[in-house]
């Protein structure tokens, strides 16, 4: 229909706290994203369980995903947002398309490389097909675009593999889906290892900031944040602690990186270090008190993923029902 607005899915696993990197990469282009698309998110609790979980974590994680999701400004009203394992749709087409996806396709994934060196005592045939998963989600709702970080672009260029080839068996039944990249967007680094991303999960605490962490251990962290034997504040080449600080404090105040290397002139990397994190303290205070009230409200928030389910849930069956027509199943 002329005019309509685009369709936007994307999903989020509850393995963990969502971090600073998370938010500032993703989550917060998510909210102005409501107002121009069509917009379904998802916490992708379906996805977490290839590494094994702790079930009373488990669930505490994926209550307080949702929570935050709603916090940072998810709006239950604009937007369809559930938690995946409601919508039983996922499942059953994850199997459909295991059947569509060629082994040599997943195998040559990335991610279950990495992960398989990772977590070497668990390598399990949900790690290897996950893709599959992650493909239905997204073609279960005719998604036309899916934010995509560079460690996704994989998946999502083998789930237009998978509908395209799907589409060509059978005549147009799934959407095929193009990456979309935010006009803003930031790649936030560890804090002990700028080389490689920020990530909840980890193993140093110190690496990363969590939304939920206490003003005073943010401020903690971003004091042991890697540098260089420099102390200058100033954005180049080689000094990637420096850069990641500076890119941090621009997405968090707007500034530009000339600003930051004039407002930090002749100042030591401790007041920078000092100043970036009471900035992330500020930005994190009105969401943190946000999740205080919503975590408190349990029945609000099984009424809004009660609700996001059922909705997401009938666009779901409908595509899942036209899938098994074309491939020849008795309905």
């Amino acid at each position: 229909m002329e005019g309509a607005k685009k369709r936007v899915f994307s999903g989020i696993q509850p393995s963990g706290m969502l971090t600073l990197g998370n938010y500032l990469g993703a989550l917060r282009n998510w909210v102005p994203m409501q107002d121009e698309f069509d917009c379904i998110f998802s916490v992708a609790d379906l996805h977490a369980i290839t590494i094994r979980q702790e079930p009373a974590a488990f669930r505490r994680q994926i209550l307080e995903t949702y929570a935050i999701l709603l916090a940072v400004g998810i709006s239950p009203e604009k937007s369809i947002l559930f938690l995946q394992s409601h919508v039983s749709a996922h499942a059953e087409m994850a199997w459909l398309l295991d059947c569509y996806t060629q082994f040599g396709e997943l195998s040559r994934m990335t991610q279950f490389k990495d992960k398989s060196a990772r977590y070497s005592s668990n390598v399990n045939a949900g790690l290897f097909t996950y893709p599959s998963l992650m493909a239905g989600d997204i073609l279960l709702y005719q998604a036309e675009l899916v934010p995509v970080g560079a460690d996704q672009k994989q998946h999502l260029e083998l789930s237009r593999t998978v509908a395209e080839r799907f589409n060509g068996l059978y005549g147009p039944v799934f959407t095929v889906p193009e990456p979309y990249i935010p006009k803003v967007g930031a790649r936030v680094m560890s804090l002990q290892d700028p080389r490689k991303k920020m990530s909840k999960s980890d193993e140093n605490h110190n690496a990363f900031v969590s939304l939920l962490d206490k003003p005073d251990d943010i401020i903690r962290k971003f004091k042991r944040a890697v540098t260089d034997s420099e102390s200058e504040v100033k954005y180049a080449d080689g000094k990637d602690g420096v850069n990641n600080l500076m890119g941090i404090y621009a997405s968090v105040t707007g500034k530009t990186m000339d600003e930051i290397q004039r407002e930090f002139e002749g100042e030591g990397y401790g007041v920078f270090k000092s100043a970036v994190g009471e900035a992330v303290v500020d930005l994190l205070r009105p969401i943190q008190q946000e999740f205080d009230r919503l975590i408190a409200d349990k029945g609000y928030l099984e009424a809004c993923w009660k609700t996001g389910a059922a909705r997401a849930a009938r666009l779901a069956g409908r595509t899942l029902a036209k899938a098994m027509k074309k491939i020849g199943f008795i309905r």
